[in-house]
């Protein structure tokens, strides 16, 4: 994904057996107008809770690339899914020429209608901006997208890694980020970066590649 752009990502996140997922829903989903691709994750932090969040977890996470044609289908009650489109900015980052193999998804709105520009400004200018900026090693590229239909989470911050314990990567982060501000909680340059009076986290977590598959070549 990192090498090219992308119009929409379509997100299903379940918490059955991968190889149940591959069999049944996910030929579904990739023969539908406008899917060009799909990639499956399993969940590298289960659990999580040093960070907010407000979304039930899940074990994987699959993942759909798609186009202006796509139209998000019905989907089992043992399915959840979100449908976003790219925000009219270019992604941050590098692209290393390897494969992506990890994710970190970040999942926000704002606290107030009325706050989406500000929360959308921030996080593009100064929070992705700074990470982008640190080099972390295994981060290549953070591409911003937005809910399709307007609706809750209203952002999605998809970061590409190269390494396959992103975790790890993800944990090595905040240090960076401090260093490069000259100090950490307190400090009110690393403040303005960590925080948005608008900012509500929905969901953070880190996923490990399965497996992906195409329209042309539908097993990988």
């Amino acid at each position: 994904m990192e090498d090219r752009v992308t119009p929409g990502l379509y997100l299903e996140m379940s918490s059955v057996p991968p190889a149940e997922y591959v069999d049944t829903r996910l030929p579904e989903v990739l023969d539908l107008p406008g899917v060009e691709a799909a990639s499956w994750w399993e969940n590298a932090h289960p659990d999580r809770n040093d960070l907010p969040r407000k979304l039930d977890e899940f074990s994987l996470l699959s993942v759909f690339e798609v186009n202006e044609d796509f139209k998000a289908p019905p989907a089992p009650a043992w399915v959840g899914r979100l449908d976003f489109r790219r925000y009219p900015r270019p992604g941050q980052g590098i692209i290393t020429g390897r494969p992506t193999v990890g994710l970190l998804l970040v999942l926000i709105g704002p606290r107030s209608a009325s706050g989406a520009q500000a929360l959308r400004d921030w996080a593009d200018f100064v929070h992705i901006r700074h990470i982008a900026e640190c080099g972390v090693p295994g981060y290549c590229m953070i591409t911003p997208y937005e809910n399709a239909t307007g609706g809750y989470p209203r952002f999605m911050h998809f970061y590409e890694m190269d390494t396959d314990d992103p975790e790890t990567a993800f944990k090595m982060m905040p240090s960076m980020v401090e260093a490069r501000l000259g100090g950490g909680p307190g400090n009110p340059s690393f403040d303005r970066w960590a925080s948005h009076p608008e900012l509500q986290i929905v969901y953070v977590n880190t996923f490990r590649r399965l497996g992906g598959s195409s329209r042309r070549a539908k097993t990988k």
